[in-house]
This record gives C-alpha cells, structure tokens and sequence, in this order.
C-alpha cells in the first residue's frame, strides 16, 4: 500500500467549505493554487482536512527542503517560544542570532572575512542586499536579468522580470535597473554562456555606465523563471566583469539555497565566489526568516540602524534555522538531495524520451524543471502543463509550474522523502503526463 490515500473526491467537501468561508473573507488577489486544505503535514506528506493524503513535491514553494514539521525544528521553535517571543534585536540581542550566524557564515562560499544580517522574507533579503551594495559602492544603478524573479516588494519587484502576475498595476517602479540576458542553454543553445556575457558587456555600453552600477543580482538556477540553471562558463565570465567594474555580486539563494540543488548553496556547484548571498525559504524549515551573508567589507558599508525593521532575525526563525542545520548535517540531505536528484532526473529523462511534449529536462540535483512544448512547433504549452498538474492532483502528487510562460513543471520535494514515496511521486508523474498528453492527440 502507498502513502497516497485519497478517501474524497478532490477538493473534499470540507476543503469546499473552508474556500467558500475563503471567498468571503480574504482579499480576491489570494487566490488559491491547491483547492485542497491542509490538516497537517509530516516529512514529504501533506494530509488535507477531509481525510486524504498527497505527495508534497511543491515544499511550500521550497521552504521545505527537511519536509513538514520536523521534529527537531517543531522542538526548537516550542522551546524558543516558552522563553521569550519577540524583542527586536537591536533593543534586547538574543543569542540565536549571533549563533545563527556563526553557524551559517562558514558554510556560504565566500573567502575571507564575513557578517550577516537577518530579515523577514526572500524579498526583504533582496531588499537590504542592494541597499548594502548601493553602500558599499556609492552608486545608483542595479542590473538584474530576464526571466528573474527576486520578491514583490518594490525593489524585489522592480528587479522581478515577468509582468503578469507580479508588477501588473503596480508601478512607477525603482529607478536605475537594467536588465539583460540571462544564460538560457535550451533557449539560446551551446553557446548561451557567451552569448549572455555578450549581452551584458553591449548592457554596459548601451544601457548603463559601469561606474554608476552598484550590483548585478542573480539566481544561479532561476526559480519562477522556470528551473534554469546559469553555467560555470558565465559565472566565470561574470566574475571578471564584476571585478573589473568594482560591482557587486549578489547570488539570490533564496530557492536554490540549503541543499536544494544537493549543495548547500548552488555557487558551489560553480565554484565563482559572489560578494553577497541572499537566503531564506527553507532557511528555517518553513518558519519566516531571511538573510544577507557576505564579504564583511561590504556588509559593514551602511551606517548604524540603516537597515533593519521590528521583526528581522526573530528568535523563533533564528532558532529553527539551527535546527534545520543541524538536521541537514545529522541526516546527510545533502548526499540525499544529489541521490534523489539523480533518481528524478533518470526517470524525467526517460519520460522525455517518450513524450515529444517535454521539450527539456533540466537543473541542479533535486532542483528540476520539466518544460512543456507543443507537438510540431516547440511553442511553450502552459495549457499542457497545467493539465498535467491537474492530473497529478487527482492522483495525490501536489506539483507546481514555473516560467516566463507558465509551462515548466518544478520540482521542490523535501530532501527527506523515503524511497518509496520517490517512486510513488514518480510514477504519478508519469501517469499524470501519459494521461495529459494523451487527451492532447485525442
């Protein structure tokens, strides 16, 4: 028998009721991905209000890489929170901050002397990261890249590259962002590395003098830009340019950070040392928390009380994210990711070989992205891939898609599924796209 039970059509009819109180209640802009809600969840289950049980592969939007409600992260908050909830750090320091950092700062692939600072989210991250950089440097301009995303607060937004749904109705944006290629193999082919450093170096001719960027920011694997891994070639090329220039780089590691890609950080796949590097997400297994982590002499540029805020570094946050390093150290996820990585990969793989639909399979150990195409013409088929979502659903594997045009399946499943789950999920999917790609012939 399989962890998946579905006992109620999907959504049950309580889920039903809880959408319908939803509906009435919470702002239209929160609309609801899954129809179904949870009960509770443990490691890479999630068990809905009427009865039935799913295969998490969405992890919270990849929050979860050591799955639902570890026990030793669900102990660490409890105890946290007998002691003490809230007192803003800079007011009353705790120590779990400073250990937080302690702990974290010799695992970012940076050399030399390091800080870090701790925030509330993935945007607010992003946030500080650029104001230290505008510090750091003295200089306006930020360079980010097509097909980014970054968060949704202003900044975060304006660097964000898809305009529906995320900046649709929300400008005037930020000043001084430039955008340019990013290095997309199946899109521009072998030769995509060079091509994007090409793009860039025409960007600071044409787009944006070099004295006036403070920093480029990327993601080493674009998350909602569909699970597109940068290459060490680029990295490579982009290090020299930031080095030359004076600019900072900043890796977004939001997603892609502790042990998504089977590292701990997707850079080290790379071996290019960024200046900043932004966390968060699964940071502290799905209790808010953020940071900045990087070279101190830049991290130390902005004044005293210049960045901040009420909540950043909660004791709470800062505890569970020393719980969840110590449950990836303890449990080898890291080693479990690159095996589930290879697992998956083989299986997507041979799927693809079968399916004219899936026109790429692609990513960083665990952190995969299948994307759809028509039959014929290779179009993006977000229509296809939504299907397929659907499908899976129905079948009990909770998946999400990504892109610039919505037809890339990701995958985010915890780092601490069993065997037998893997195989399950993985079966699904295939069942689920065999089914989708044949109602298209039909």
């Amino acid at each position: 028998m399989g962890s998946i039970v579905l006992k109620t059509e999907i959504p049950g009819p309580r889920s039903r009721e809880l959408t319908a109180r939803k509906d009435a209640t919470i702002a239209r802009a929160k609309g609801l991905w899954m129809p179904m809600w949870i009960d509770h969840g443990r490691g890479a289950l999630l068990h809905d209000v009427d009865g039935n049980t799913f295969i998490d592969f969405a992890g919270g939007i990849g929050c979860l890489n050591i799955g639902h409600a570890h026990p030793r992260v669900v102990k660490a908050v409890q105890d946290a929170a007998a002691k003490f909830l809230h007192t803003d750090f800079t007011v009353v320091p705790y120590e779990s901050y400073v250990a937080l950092a302690e702990r974290l700062l010799p695992l970012v692939p940076i050399g030399g002397s390091k800080r870090a600072a701790f925030f509330n989210s993935g945007a607010e991250a992003v946030e500080n990261a650029i104001k230290i950089a505008k510090a750091a440097t003295g200089r306006p301009a930020v360079i980010a890249y097509e097909a980014a995303f970054h968060g949704r607060t202003h900044m975060a937004m304006s660097l964000t590259s898809k305009v529906h749904p995320y900046k649709t109705g929300f400008g005037p944006f930020a000043p001084e962002v430039y955008r340019v290629q990013f290095p997309n193999a199946y899109a521009l082919g072998p030769d995509a590395a060079e091509i994007a450093l090409d793009d860039l170096r025409r960007g600071l001719k044409t787009r944006v003098a070099p004295e006036t960027v403070a920093a480029i920011i990327i993601e080493p694997v674009q998350g909602e830009g569909g699970f597109v891994p940068a290459s060490a070639e680029y990295l490579r090329g982009l290090r020299e340019i930031c080095d030359e220039h004076g600019i900072v780089l900043i890796a977004d590691e939001v997603q892609s950070g502790f042990g998504r890609t089977g590292r701990m950080f997707a850079m080290e796949h790379f071996g290019v040392e960024p200046d900043l590097v932004c966390v968060a997400k699964s940071i502290a297994g799905g209790v808010p928390i953020s940071g900045v982590l990087g070279r101190a002499s830049i991290m130390d540029a902005p004044d005293d009380s210049t960045i901040g805020g009420t909540f950043v570094g909660n004791p709470l946050g800062c505890e569970a994210a020393v719980a969840v390093l110590d449950v990836i150290a303890d449990e080898g996820l890291l080693a479990r990711g690159t095996e589930i990585g290879d697992r998956l990969r083989a299986a997507y793989e041979s799927l693809q070989d079968r399916t004219p639909a899936i026109g790429d399979v692609r990513g960083l150990g665990p952190m995969l992205g299948v994307e759809f195409v028509r039959e014929g013409d290779g179009a993006p088929d977000a229509e296809l891939a939504s299907r397929i979502v659907g499908e899976a659903l129905a079948r009990g594997l909770i998946l999400l898609k990504a892109g610039l045009h919505g037809n890339v399946i990701r995958t985010l499943v915890p780092l601490v599924i069993s065997d037998a789950e893997l195989d399950e999920a993985i079966a699904v999917f295939d069942a689920a796209v065999t089914s989708a790609t044949a109602a298209v012939i039909a």
